[in-house]
């Protein structure tokens, strides 16, 4: 046994999961000297929503944010999450721009490349997981664990080894509900290090209160890398906390190595910061509470929010409890999908429709239909031919891997914004969220050439928020 090693998320997933990505570049430009000390395995600073906040929300662009946090971090690795064939989106994209997206990413200071596909369709991480590789980049391939009649040890340690072969230099069990339990931990990581013979992390949320739990088994089990967010940011819906985790495991043989008082000093900076989110009201105090429902329902931190919002715009939030309830049997009739984006919210969106219509695929969201068509890839379980019926008729499914439907689209794509690229990153900017690129690249504009911007068309002004 070794010591273990720890990636720090607060500067992805820790504000994620709390101020919905809202934290600004300049807010950690000046602590970035001291985490660089800490010793970290890794600091997460990229993808996931950090790409679609920064431009709809910060008027920021994210690869000048990469390139300011590479500068500053010179001895610790950066890390970014990528959604496989989806990269930071909610479809697939055509090989071709995933390509140049992975390759622009490591361009800019990214080392690590977390690879997840929300189905475990290992056909949609494999050309993610060749270009990272291609580009000198170290491929992490995560495994979106949930539970269901057949996600089982044996289903992971098969998708594992899959990821393996495929290339993949190390595994990540991502779990995005808080639902791996401490005591399944042990078997899985047990069964996955005499499986596999690449480095094993461990990725959860203290939604449900058993994350630390969960992570002291699989340390003493044998993991190698567990994620945590420093407590200004940590536990509630984001990672279980940093300082307390190195605590913990201080003086015993799987002791970090951290220093416990630079990790006091790092979080103090960003103690503020928190309770600025907190009285702006970005930070709700309800995230940093334990969701035991989670346990039951498997509903993450994340689409529990959305859904409550979604009820509440229908005015029906007294459904909640139905809608909760109608999320697992929506998940069964589409073949026991993991609830991480984009399935999280489409689940979500279906078991809403159900409940509010008083019928069971009554009105299907075009998500759902190309999903039951095959072209998100491949179910856990087949879908059974009367749900197929029901969303999609007679229409054919396909059985390929969906991106293989997909034509180039880079040179197509530089045309389509020639006017406004400063850079090459511009087009897969555009690539990604055409609107919200093209709104930036306005307010970038505006900015650069001091234009009144109410001479903007009024539709197309932005602010920042």
């Amino acid at each position: 046994m070794s010591k273990v090693k720890i990636t720090e998320t607060i500067l992805r997933d820790g504000h994620q999961s709390l101020i919905a990505t809202r934290m600004k570049t300049e807010e950690m430009l000046p602590i970035l000297d001291k985490l660089d000390k800490v010793g970290y395995h890794a600091l997460e600073v990229w993808g996931g929503a950090t790409f679609d906040a920064c431009l709809r929300f910060l008027n920021e662009d994210p690869w000048g944010r990469l390139r300011k946090i590479r500068q500053k971090v010179k001895n610790t690795k950066l890390q970014m999450l990528l959604r496989g064939q989806n990269l930071l989106g909610y479809k697939n994209y055509p090989d071709d721009v995933v390509e140049e997206f992975v390759k622009k990413a490591i361009a800019n200071g990214i080392d690590i490349v977390r690879i997840f596909d929300a189905l475990n369709d290992i056909r949609n991480l494999r050309t993610a997981i060749k270009a990272t590789k291609e580009a000198g980049g170290h491929a992490q391939t995560a495994i979106s664990y949930t539970i269901s009649p057949v996600h089982n040890i044996e289903y992971y340690v098969k998708v594992a080894k899959d990821m393996e072969n495929e290339g993949a230099d190390s595994i990540c069990i991502k779990d995005m509900s808080g639902i791996l339990l401490p005591y399944e931990a042990v078997e899985l990581v047990n069964r996955l290090k005499a499986t596999v013979n690449i480095p094993i992390n461990l990725h959860s949320h203290f939604t449900t209160g058993t994350a630390n739990q969960t992570y002291m088994k699989a340390v003493e089990a044998g993991v190698d890398i567990i994620d945590t967010a420093l407590s200004p940011f940590g536990n509630g819906t984001s990672q279980p906390a940093t300082e307390p985790m190195v605590a913990s495991l201080q003086g015993s043989e799987f002791d970090t190595g951290l220093d416990l008082s630079l990790l006091n000093e790092i979080a103090e900076y960003f103690r503020p910061i928190r309770d600025k989110y907190m009285k702006e009201g970005l930070l709700n105090p309800k995230v940093m509470g334990v969701n035991a429902k989670t346990l039951i329902y498997q509903v993450p931190g994340g689409m529990l929010s959305n859904l409550v919002s979604q009820l509440e715009k229908q005015g029906s939030i007294d459904k909640f409890e139905k809608v909760l309830e109608e999320v697992p049997k929506v998940r069964e009739d589409l073949g026991y999908p993991p609830l991480v984006t984009p399935m999280s919210q489409m689940v979500g969106t279906q078991a809403v429709f159900n409940v509010i219509l008083g019928e069971r695929y009554k009105m299907v969201p075009s998500e759902i239909k190309n999903y039951v068509k095959g072209l998100y890839g491949k179910s856990t379980v087949e879908i059974s031919n009367e749900i197929k019926e029901k969303i999609i008729g007679k229409e054919d499914v396909f059985f390929g891997r969906p991106a293989d439907l997909l034509n180039p689209q880079l040179e197509k794509l530089k045309n389509e914004i020639k006017e406004y690229i400063e850079q090459e990153e511009d087009v897969l900017s555009y690539a990604v969220f055409p609107q919200v690129a093209i709104k930036f690249f306005q307010y970038r504009q505006a900015e650069k050439y001091q234009i009144d911007d109410s001479l903007l068309d009024s539709e197309e002004k932005t602010y920042p928020v």
